[in-house]
């Protein structure tokens, strides 16, 4: 079943895809005259290594290599509720990639969300988080890109809806949800907590998942880190400013350190999109920057209320059905397990009982490990992960609801019950 999952990594919001389509510029500051400055081989190998990192940290291959594809090629599907936007090729190929890209035009797709002649960008390439990330480390991402393997693939144009199509319609969106600036240190802070503040609302971009967006494709400022559904893929990232959900409160530091470099910690494991962004992206960072990481979110404020709830009302007696059928499904599947007392055999199998995940207000999460089951992340501290089977061919919709119901309902959990048109509603989500 679901254990605690503490991110869902999305590439995607509303009105979104990356752009970042190369086409000649004119006009503009020239910093530093469209080039590098000199530098020796060893210095510009420093640079790259330097760059990998923060690709890394960015998790730019999530979104620009395609599954089996040549990296940083783009092409990858992206679908939003206005249509299918594609991402393009970032590789440093002269006719399709960004060969021809200076440092200063590179910088001012991060920094501003604008392409190399000036036209806006979808805010799915998520500049409104890299508007944070300082000139020195987008210079440094910059030098890496242009020394991978060069693709000469074309970036498919987008299919959007009218009038999403039209690019001047961003200005209104730009006004009302973007605030371009690099990130300011607090003073008041340690220099662990603003670089892990730095990551985690510039390059990780954590923010575009954790925070639920408007009908205009916009996040919801006054629920920063409170929670949302992503967007077609039919995840919910729970929110971290409620200990009914993910709220960190009382989470031990180290915890949620093991949770982001592994995909695994004492207090669960995360699934679904998350396990791809510890897979591609977070392992890879070091001990120190997983642990600014950590003390940051540590430190993000906790509210008693948990968001408004995201699934439909089942009548107080058919749920007491359902949790009656539920209890001898998971005798029969779970049990032998997540244990009789739904404590489980962490760190293999999750505990249950008194897992926030499971309780929600948003019965999504644990519906789709149900339906999907799946694996957390394998990673250098959890090289062989235990999963979890699918059972969507082996149980009905209804009896799906009735052992979601039961485990949300079971061992002290004090969740709601689940209907099985809720089930039937994610049974033909997409995966991914």
């Amino acid at each position: 079943m679901k254990r605690k999952s503490l991110f869902a990594l999305s590439a995607v919001i509303v009105v979104a895809a990356a752009a970042l389509v190369p086409v000649l510029w004119s006009g503009g500051d020239n910093l530093h005259n469209g080039s590098a400055m000199a530098a020796t081989p060893a210095d510009q190998a420093a640079l790259i290594k330097k760059g990998e990192y923060l690709a890394r940290a960015g998790d730019c291959i999530a979104c620009h290599t395609v599954r089996g594809g040549k990296q940083f090629a783009g092409g990858l599907p992206m679908a939003t509720p206005f249509g299918t936007m594609f991402t393009p090729n970032i590789t440093p190929d002269d006719q399709y990639g960004i060969g021809k890209w200076t440092q200063d035009d590179f910088y001012r797709a991060m920094h501003t969300g604008r392409s190399k002649d000036g036209s806006l960008l979808y805010p799915g390439f998520p500049f409104t988080s890299y508007t944070k990330v300082t000139r020195a480390d987008s210079d440094a991402i910059y030098a890496y890109l242009r020394s991978v393997t060069p693709v000469n693939v074309a970036s498919r144009p987008h299919e959007l809806k009218f009038p999403f199509n039209q690019r001047n319609m961003l200005i209104g969106w730009r006004t009302l949800f973007f605030r371009e600036g690099e990130y300011k240190a607090d003073p008041t802070k340690s220099v662990e907590w603003n670089r892990g503040a730095y990551l985690i609302e510039g390059l990780g971009h954590c923010g575009m998942c954790h925070t639920s967006i408007n009908a205009m494709g916009g996040p919801v400022s006054s629920a920063a880190f409170a929670g949302g559904l992503i967007p077609l893929q039919n995840w919910y990232a729970p929110s971290l400013t409620s200990n009914k959900e993910a709220g960190l409160g009382d989470w031990e530091t180290k915890d949620i350190a093991d949770l982001l470099k592994t995909g695994v910690s004492s207090r669960g494991a995360v699934f679904g999109p998350m396990a791809e962004v510890v897979h591609n992206s977070l392992q890879y960072m070091s001990d120190a920057d997983i642990n600014a990481m950590a003390t940051y979110l540590k430190t993000i404020p906790q509210k008693s209320e948990a968001p408004e709830a995201l699934q439909l009302e089942t009548s107080e007696k058919f749920g007491g059905e359902l949790l009656k059928q539920g209890q001898k499904i998971y005798a029969d599947n779970c049990a032998k397990c997540h244990a009789e007392n739904g404590l489980g055999m962490p760190h293999a199998f999750p505990p249950l009982a008194n897992n926030q995940s499971i309780q929600m207000p948003s019965a999504v999460n644990p519906i789709r490990m149900v339906l999907n089951g799946g694996y957390p992340p394998s990673t250098d501290g959890n090289p062989h992960p235990y999963g979890m089977p699918p059972f969507a061919q082996a149980l009905s919709n209804t009896e799906v609801a009735a052992v979601v119901t039961y485990i949300r309902m079971s061992w002290g959990n004090h969740g709601t019950a689940v209907s099985p048109q809720q089930v039937s509603d994610l049974r033909s989500a997409p995966l991914d």
